[in-house]
């Protein structure tokens, strides 16, 4: 089976063609594509690929112009860092919606569902029909994050708007720091539980300890192998260290 790449992060690409070797090495990568634009030519002159693993937001644009421009009918699985485009994905060719960072187990089954496919006679298995169905329905309300978090602090019980945290901080507890620079104790729930509830348009989490306010962000300065430091706004004046697989989902993130 021959694949093609479309992903204008080089070192996404590049891991992603390397864990696609790892547990499809029937499925060849022929090439990796960095924008619509080449991405558009590629598939106006040459034949098309048996699968193509698409990401959505590229650097001159949506990857779903590509559907105007040049009629595909091979499966596709759309790989990005974006919920909110699954309903346009699944009104063209796409099989899977895999989020990034895109985890091993859910392209091994993303790309198991293409074989099914072919080896069904393009037959579309019984979980893709439920969910084109779903999805060609009319679209899900916007899910409803936290506007608030209740602090306890000095026998007192403190309301927190969710806007008005600048950075989620983990070390055995969370702490919140609010923009003004006040620093409050949350409790001892799993970042990850914290990070399910708040709006991935406003926080990212930044690494294994860090949860960041888009609004807190000052400056983003690249350093060493591919990272990113993230210095916050006064009064905070504090610095998020950003290992190089976040760095570029973090730029995406802020370039919107």
């Amino acid at each position: 089976m021959k694949a093609l790449i479309i992903e204008d992060e080089h070192l996404i690409a590049e891991e992603m063609k390397s864990m696609i070797n790892a547990i499809a090495p029937d499925v060849e990568i022929t090439g990796i594509l960095p924008s619509v634009k080449a991405a558009r030519k590629f598939l106006q002159s040459n034949a098309q690929p048996d699968l193509l693993f698409m990401d959505i937001k590229l650097s001159d644009g949506l990857s779903f112009e590509l559907f105007d421009a040049v009629t595909i009918s091979c499966p596709v699985i759309f790989c990005t860092a974006y919920e909110e485009y699954a309903i346009r994905a699944f009104k063209v060719n796409g099989v899977d919606y895999l989020l990034k960072p895109v985890q091993e187990e859910d392209l091994r089954k993303a790309i198991n569902k293409v074989k099914s496919l072919q080896q069904g006679g393009n037959a579309i298995p019984a979980d893709i029909r439920q969910l084109m169905q779903y999805f060609t329905q009319a679209a899900p309300s916007r899910p409803q994050y936290k506007e608030r978090f209740i602090i306890s602090n000095n026998n007192k019980l403190i309301p927190v708007e969710a806007k008005d945290i600048a950075l989620i901080y983990r070390d055995t507890l969370n702490y919140f720091f609010r923009f003004d620079g006040d620093k409050l104790i949350y409790d001892y729930s799993p970042l990850e539980e914290i990070e399910e509830v708040l709006d991935p348009d406003m926080f990212f989490r930044a690494n294994r300890q860090t949860i960041v306010n888009i609004n807190a962000i000052q400056v983003l300065k690249p350093y060493g192998n591919q990272k990113l430091m993230v210095h916050l706004k006064p009064p905070l004046k504090m610095e998020i260290d950003v290992s190089r697989e976040k760095a570029p989902l973090l730029r995406k993130w802020m370039d919107r």
